[in-house]
């Protein structure tokens, strides 16, 4: 009782001290601060556009042949068992007159998006920190901090596994010998950015559980009580995030889902608080 009471003394004096913002003070900082995620992402769009030619050869066209590192790395460690780095070649087309260019732009400001997240949740820290008191500034710090490792996690798992294989599985399966994959600029570039992005969001799961735990809307029995229906909704999202809808994508991208989730069922309080 005398630590709540001291920690109510300490935030009374704290706002008393502070100068009181009107609803449009608060508005006036919000636009600022949106106003310098504004320029830093038109920093970082402009930086990756221009080195975008190098990035699209080395990074964004590699899983399309057999060099690519994840390849290699996965025939060595299964000793041969699994040729990964077999010859292996897609080669990628463009059948629309302005596709190239247009495809530039928004893998660049696709990519900006990646590289600005940081400073995003650096901007919505500094904008409810003033709001926060002591005890609550490290729980929200760290929140964030693991915000954004696991959305950074969730690209890299994207590139280096799901889309790779998700690629490769599509290009080889052959429904007839007659039939030749032609893959179009706009369907790889598409498909790229939408597993990268997405992945990178819906890793964001623990945190969002965390976060509703600490608002007293779920706990943990609740999510061990609707796991079932958690699985469902799970693959209906698979088949959303994988557009070719095939099972081998679907698994690929529920593993990884469902192993949020029971992360989720972990870092959740045990009961709701009063």
């Amino acid at each position: 009782m005398e630590k709540k009471e001291n920690i109510g003394s300490k935030a009374e004096e704290l706002l008393e001290s502070m100068p009181e913002l009107t609803f449009w003070d608060h508005l006036e900082v919000l636009r600022w601060a949106l106003f310098r995620i504004a320029c830093v992402l038109a920093v970082c769009t402009v930086v990756t556009f221009l080195s975008m030619p190098y990035i699209f050869d080395q990074y964004i066209m590699a899983p399309t042949t057999s060099d690519f590192f994840v390849y290699k790395w996965l025939t060595e460690v299964s000793g041969g068992l699994f040729s990964f780095a077999d010859d292996f070649h897609v080669q990628i087309i463009n059948i629309n007159v302005a596709s190239q260019f247009f495809t530039h732009i928004s893998t660049s400001l696709s990519l900006g998006l990646v590289l600005v997240f940081p400073y995003v949740i650096y901007e919505i820290w500094k904008f409810i920190r003033p709001a926060l008191f002591d005890h609550e500034v490290t729980h929200i710090r760290t929140a964030f901090i693991g915000g954004t490792l696991m959305f950074y996690l969730g690209c890299a798992i994207a590139y280096l596994l799901i889309f790779p294989f998700t690629f490769r599985f599509l290009t080889e399966y052959e429904l007839s010998a007659a039939i030749h994959n032609q893959i179009d600029l706009s369907s790889y570039i598409g498909n790229f950015v939408m597993m990268v992005m997405v992945m990178g969001i819906v890793f964001e799961m623990p945190l969002l559980a965390w976060v509703l735990s600490c608002l007293g809307l779920v706990n943990r029995s609740f999510l061990r009580e609707y796991k079932r229906h958690a699985v469902v909704g799970l693959l209906v999202l698979s088949a959303v995030i994988t557009p070719s809808g095939d099972p081998f994508s679907m698994m690929l991208v529920f593993v990884p889902l469902y192993l949020l989730y029971e992360l989720s069922i972990i870092v959740v309080k045990d009961e709701v608080p009063n």
